[in-house]
C-alpha cells in the first residue's frame, strides 16, 4: 500500500468516524423524555429575527412533541420579524399541525412584530404578556414612498375619512400594490381562520398599525393577557382547540413543562445561515481555490475551499439571495485576475473591485433586520480580494515566469572550459567539477563552451565565440 492509499484510507476511516459520531449525536437527541411527554407541555422558543434555522428548530421541536404525545406546544415569542419565505414555512406548519399551538408573547418587554403577527394570528391561542406589543406587518421589503397608503384622517363625524387616491397605489407601482395585498389577503384568511379581528389585519400590513398587549385583547388580535407560563397554562385549561382531524379539550393546569434546548443541528444551520458567515465562506472558498490554483499539490487549500464553497452555498441556497449579485461577485474576482496576466493599466482591476463590491451590496435579496451583509465586511473583503489577485496572485505569476535555478534545467545556459582537444566527445569543467561533454564543432583544450543541453550525465555544449565582459 503506497503513501496515497494509506492516506485515502486515513482519510476513509475520518469520514465514517464523523458519520458515526454525528449519528451517534442525532440519536441522542431524539432520546427527548417522549416516556413521560403524554404528561407535558412542550415550549420552544422564538428569539431574535426569524429564519431558516429557527424556523427548522420550532418545526422540528413540533414534530417531535406531536409525535411525543404532548398535550400542547407554545412558541414563547420575542421579534422583530425575518424572513418570508421561513414565516410561510412555519406558518403550514402551525396550520397542519396535530397538537395544540399557542403563541406567548414574553416575557415583559418582548414583542411580536412583522412575521410574528403572521405566527400568532396562525397559532390556535395567543397570549401576552403585559408589557408586550404585536404587529408592524408590512413586508420589509416595501419602502415607503409618495404612492403608498398612508392612514385615514378622522372625518367630521369622527370616523374614517375615504381617501382611495392615498390608499390606491399609483400604476407605476404595481409590483408594491401585489406585495401589499398579497400579504393583507394572507393575514386575512388567517384572521377568518382562527376568529381574529380581520380589520385590523388589514390595518398592520397596509399602514404598520401596531398594539398593546390591552389593546390586542380589546380588539380581538390576541386571546388573553397573562405574566408567565403557569398562569397561561391555568387560564387555558379546559378551552377547545380544532385541529384538523378533531377537536380537542385542553388539559394542561397540571402538565409539566419542558423546554426545549436548541441541538447541534440548529446550532450549526444558524451559523452558516447567518449572511455574514456564508458570504464569508463563500469568499474563503473562492480564495482555497485560487490559493490551489497557483500552488498545485499543496491539497490543503482546495480541501478547505471546496468545503468553505459548499458549506457558503448551502447556506445562501437557504437565504433569499439576489443571483445578479452573486454573479457580480464571481465575474469581479476573475477581472481582478485576469488584469494580473493581461494588465490594462488597472481598468479591469478597478472594474473588478467595483463588480465585487455592488455585487456584495446586493447579494441579499431582503431588507429583513438582520439579513444584510455588512458595508465594513464586503469593505474588508473587496480590498483582500483586491489583494490577493493583484498582489499575491502577480507574484505566483512573475515566479512561474523567472529562469529555473535549481535541477538539470538550470545548468542550460551555464560556461564551461574544455579540458582537452576533442571532436565529438570530451571532457569539460563546469560548476566545480568535470563533465563528459558532446559538441558538434571541433574543441581546444582551454577553449569556453556554453551549455545547451542536458543528456543524462553528458553536457551538450557549443564554442563560446563571444567575448567574457
Amino acid at each position: 500500500m503506497n503513501f496515497f492509499q494509506s492516506r485515502s484510507l486515513r482519510w476513509l476511516i475520518a469520514v465514517l468516524s464523523v458519520l458515526v459520531g454525528a449519528s451517534w449525536v442525532t440519536a441522542q437527541d431524539a432520546e427527548n423524555p417522549a416516556t413521560s411527554a403524554e404528561g407535558q407541555v412542550w415550549v420552544a422558543d422564538l428569539e431574535g429575527a426569524l429564519g431558516p434555522a429557527t424556523a427548522d428548530f420550532i418545526i422540528r421541536s413540533m414534530a417531535d412533541a406531536e409525535a411525543a404525545g404532548a398535550r400542547a406546544f407554545i412558541i414563547r415569542m420575542d421579534t422583530p420579524g425575518g424572513l418570508d419565505k421561513a414565516m410561510r414555512q412555519l406558518v403550514k406548519e402551525i396550520l397542519g399541525a396535530n397538537i395544540p399551538v399557542i403563541t406567548f408573547v414574553a416575557p415583559d418587554g418582548a414583542r411580536a412584530a412583522s412575521a410574528g403577527t403572521y405566527i400568532a394570528y396562525a397559532s390556535h391561542i395567543v397570549a401576552m404578556a403585559p408589557a408586550t406589543n404585536i404587529g408592524s406587518s408590512t413586508p420589509v421589503s416595501i419602502a415607503p414612498t409618495p404612492s403608498m397608503p398612508q392612514p385615514r384622517s378622522p372625518g367630521p363625524d369622527g370616523g374614517a375619512e375615504d381617501q382611495p387616491d392615498s390608499r390606491t397605489p399609483s400604476a407605476g407601482d404595481a409590483m408594491t400594490r401585489k406585495v401589499v395585498n398579497d400579504a393583507v389577503s394572507y393575514l386575512q384568511s388567517l384572521g377568518e381562520l382562527r376568529e381574529r379581528n380581520i380589520d385590523w389585519a388589514e390595518e398592520t400590513v397596509r399602514f404598520g398599525a401596531n398594539l398593546r398587549a390591552s389593546e390586542a385583547l380589546e380588539q380581538n388580535v390576541i386571546d388573553l393577557v397573562v405574566s408567565d407560563m403557569s398562569s397561561l397554562l391555568a387560564q387555558i385549561d379546559g378551552w377547545s382547540v380544532t385541529l384538523p382531524d378533531r377537536t380537542v379539550a385542553l388539559d394542561v393546569a397540571t402538565a409539566d413543562v419542558y423546554v426545549v434546548e436548541a441541538d447541534w443541528q440548529h446550532e450549526l444551520l444558524e451559523v452558516i445561515t447567518d449572511p455574514t458567515i456564508a458570504y464569508g465562506l463563500l469568499i474563503f472558498g473562492i480564495y482555497g481555490l485560487i490559493l490551489e490554483f497557483y500552488n498545485p499539490g499543496m491539497v490543503f487549500p482546495s480541501v478547505i475551499g471546496i468545503i468553505c464553497l459548499l458549506l457558503g452555498a448551502y447556506g445562501l441556497q437557504m437565504l433569499p439571495i439576489n443571483y445578479a449579485g452573486l454573479a457580480l461577485i464571481v465575474v469581479g474576482i476573475a477581472m481582478m485576475i485576469i488584469e494580473v496576466f493581461t494588465p490594462t493599466l488597472g481598468i479591469l482591476g478597478f472594474a473588478g473591485v467595483a463588480a465585487f463590491v455592488f455585487g456584495s451590496m446586493i447579494l441579499m435579496d431582503t431588507e429583513a433586520p438582520g439579513y444584510q451583509v455588512p458595508i465594513a465586511v464586503i469593505a474588508a473583503f473587496a480590498a483582500t480580494t483586491a489583494g490577493l489577485a493583484l498582489f499575491a496572485v502577480g507574484f505566483a505569476v512573475h515566479a512561474r515566469r523567472q529562469r529555473i535555478t535549481t535541477g538539470t534545467e538550470s545548468m542550460v545556459g551555464g560556461r564551461g572550459e574544455a579540458q582537452s582537444d576533442f571532436d565529438g566527445q570530451g571532457f569539460v569543467w563546469a560548476f566545480g567539477e568535470q563533465w563528459k561533454a558532446r559538441c558538434t564543432q571541433p574543441v581546444r583544450k582551454g577553449d569556453k563552451v556554453i551549455i545547451t543541453a542536458v543528456d543524462g550525465i553528458t553536457l551538450i555544449v557549443k564554442p563560446d565565440n563571444q567575448e567574457e565582459p
